[in-house]
C-alpha cells in the first residue's frame, strides 16, 4: 500500500493512476480495503486515515481522484466529510462504502454528489466493479464539450450496477439470504445441519448454499473435531479478503 497519511510515509504516484484515499475507522477493514484497491489496475491507495477529520487533513496536503469512504466515523458522519470536501474545493469523487442500509441515507449520499454506494459487506469482484465503472465514467467526461445526449447517457450509465448475477440453477435468492444471515448470526461459525435447523430447509441444501457462499469469497470451511467420527464441515463468514483474496469489507 502507498501512503498512509496517519504515519506520515509518502507515495510515489504513477501518471495516469487514480489515486485513492480510504477513510474507515476499523483498521482491519481499513486494510483489507486498500488491499482491494491495489489489486484493481490503474489505482493506488494514497492514503489511509480513520476519521473524518484527518481525511479532510489529508486532502490539505495531498492530490486525491477517488475516496472510499466509511459513513460511520468516531467525529462524525461521513457525508459531514463530503459537505466540508466540497466546501473547501475538493473535487475528488467520493464511493460510500458502508453498512449503512437506511434508503433515507442512501438518498442522502446521492443529494451529497456520493457516485457509487458500496454495502459492507462485499466481495472484491464487487469494488472491482465499482472502480471499474468509475474509471469509465471519468473516460467519458475527458473531453470538452457532449456531441449529444447520447455521449451524456452514456457517461451516466457508467456509474450504473450491472443486473444482479444469476444464481447457480437450484438455489434462490431469498433462501441464500436466509442462510446468510444464519451464517453472519453464528460468530463461532455454523454447520450444514445448524444451518438448515435455522433456515428450516434440509441439511443437504443447506450445505449447497454454504458452499455457494465459499466459492463467491463470502464464507470459509474448517473441520470441526471433537466428536466421535468423521469431523464436520464448520462455516464462518468471511470478514475480509479470504479465499482467492475476496471477502466482505
Amino acid at each position: 500500500m502507498s501512503d498512509i497519511a496517519h504515519t506520515g510515509q509518502k507515495t510515489v504516484h504513477s501518471p495516469g493512476t487514480s489515486r485513492v484515499l480510504v477513510v474507515e475507522d476499523d483498521p482491519i477493514a481499513a486494510a483489507a480495503h486498500g488491499l482491494y484497491v491495489e489489486r484493481v489496475a490503474g489505482f493506488t491507495v494514497v492514503g489511509t486515515v480513520h476519521s473524518g477529520g484527518d481525511a479532510l487533513r489529508f486532502f490539505r496536503q495531498h492530490p486525491v481522484d477517488l475516496v472510499l469512504l466509511d459513513l460511520h466515523l468516531p467525529d462524525g458522519h461521513g457525508l459531514q466529510v463530503v459537505q466540508a470536501m466540497r466546501a473547501a474545493g475538493h473535487t475528488a469523487d467520493v464511493i460510500a462504502v458502508t453498512s449503512a442500509r437506511d434508503l433515507g441515507v442512501v438518498r442522502q449520499a446521492v443529494s451529497a454528489g456520493v457516485v457509487q454506494y458500496l454495502l459492507k459487506p462485499f466481495t472484491f469482484p464487487s469494488l472491482r466493479d465499482r472502480l471499474d465503472r468509475w474509471a469509465r465514467f471519468r473516460r467519458e467526461l475527458a473531453g470538452g464539450e457532449a456531441s449529444g445526449q447520447d455521449e451524456v447517457d452514456r457517461a451516466l450509465a457508467a456509474l450504473r450496477s450491472p443486473e444482479a448475477p444469476v444464481l447457480p440453477k437450484g438455489l434462490s435468492a431469498p433462501t441464500l439470504e436466509a442462510v446468510t444471515a444464519a451464517l453472519r448470526e453464528a460468530a463461532s461459525g455454523i454447520s450444514a445441519n445448524a444451518a438448515a435447523t435455522a433456515v428450516g430447509v434440509s441439511r443437504i441444501t443447506a450445505r449447497r448454499y454454504l458452499e455457494h457462499l465459499v466459492d463467491t469469497g463470502r464464507a470459509v470451511r474448517s473441520p470441526q473435531y471433537g466428536q466421535v467420527g468423521r469431523p464436520e464441515l464448520s462455516y464462518r463468514w468471511s470478514p475480509g479478503p479470504g479465499r482467492d483474496g475476496r471477502g466482505s469489507g
